[in-house]
């Protein structure tokens, strides 16, 4: 009987996210990729610790990483040590790395909501009625604050972000595994983010989610593009998740919910046919 590859599955299953069932999501993914792999379930304070025992470590729905920020810095120094797969692999570009992408995509240009980080920078901004003021190191909405423009000048710069307030007509996300796009979902409501509905994307639309996946450079993985469509129809970049985006499966068609898995399980197999990175 041919050996299974051996999966450490990473998933916070009591973690509660708002508008989110977390753990819903990670025990139909086990239970679907059980077919191909052996798989074992930790939390993510734990996985440094198993690791070793398993041929690839999937990082899932492991809630924001600033709570235990310590021991994941450990995990994947760790990770590198030992020359441990780590799905998604550590050297994504995206939140993954924090929020510096914010500024490097404002620098060069994308289509992303303007970010600054310094006081001297603020004159770069769009002027508008309030700003966003966000922690570099924040996931998940955590620290997030709305400011009008003349308290900026006394806020403590260094460790935040701060971008004009959009005034947007609805998100909408994409989710790509390898690069490969498969579906996209979007909130018509902009008050409540997570009530989600399948949207078909157009070519505009799939060629702006694609700039910023040729960008993150991440050759394996799942990925998720979110956007904001403005006020004059154009799609502003919100976030680049590329360490345990959420997926929304429970909001797809059936259908596309089985194609994930499928493009998912022939990633995963791709992934551990691959030598792991050395740096």
């Amino acid at each position: 009987m041919a050996v299974r590859p051996s999966v450490l599955f990473v998933t916070d299953l009591a973690y509660q996210a708002r508008g989110r069932r977390y753990c819903d999501e990670d025990i139909f993914l086990t239970s679907r990729l059980r077919g191909a792999f052996d798989i074992a379930l930790c939390h993510p304070l734990d996985a440094a610790a198993l690791m070793a025992s398993f041929d690839a470590v999937v990082v899932r729905n492991s809630g924001p990483v600033l709570h235990y920020r310590q021991q994941y810095d450990a995990f994947r120094a760790t990770a590198a040590a030992q020359g441990t797969r780590v799905y998604n692999p550590l050297n994504g570009r995206g939140d993954m790395a924090g929020k510096q992408y914010l500024l490097d995509l404002t620098a060069e240009g994308y289509p992303v909501i303007p970010t600054v980080d310094a006081l001297a920078d603020l004159p770069a901004l769009p002027r508008a009625e309030s700003y966003a003021v966000k922690p570099k190191a924040g996931a998940d909405s955590i620290g997030l604050s709305f400011v009008p423009r003349d308290r900026l000048d006394g806020l403590a710069y260094g460790d935040i972000l701060v971008q004009p307030r959009i005034d947007f007509r609805y998100e909408v996300s994409f989710t790509y595994v390898d690069g490969a796009f498969q579906y996209a979902l979007h909130a018509p409501d902009t008050g409540r983010r997570w009530v989600l509905e399948p949207y078909e994307p157009t070519e505009a639309d799939l060629a702006f989610a694609d700039r910023f996946i040729d960008w993150n450079t991440l050759d394996r993985g799942i990925q998720r593009v979110d956007a904001c469509r403005t006020g004059e129809g154009e799609l502003l970049l919100v976030e680049l998740e590329d360490l345990n985006p959420y997926l929304s499966l429970d909001r797809v068609p059936e259908r596309t919910r089985d194609d994930f898995v499928t493009a998912m399980t022939a990633s995963l197999h791709r992934f551990l046919d691959t030598p792991p990175r050395t740096t």
